[in-house]
């Protein structure tokens, strides 16, 4: 979900930091929306680095199971 999700919040970052959509005057007076786009884009880019690096992680541990007869 934490890859999805990065991209996700670069993607719509993106849109609103590059102007690709084109608001109403009454959205753009109330959000800043590049100021917006540009939270989102490093939002998602922290969601994915932060992924990768849990996803590195699991991949690297190892379970051992013990068992013992009585």
């Amino acid at each position: 979900m934490g890859i999805g999700l990065g991209i996700i919040l670069l993607v719509i970052g993106l849109i609103l930091a590059l102007g690709a959509v084109d608001l109403p005057a009454a959205v753009d007076d109330v959000v800043a929306t590049e100021t917006l786009g540009w939270i989102l884009i490093i939002m998602g880019v922290v969601a994915l680095v932060l992924a990768l690096v849990i996803n590195q992680q699991r991949r690297h541990t190892t379970h051992v199971e013990e068992r013992r007869e009585l």
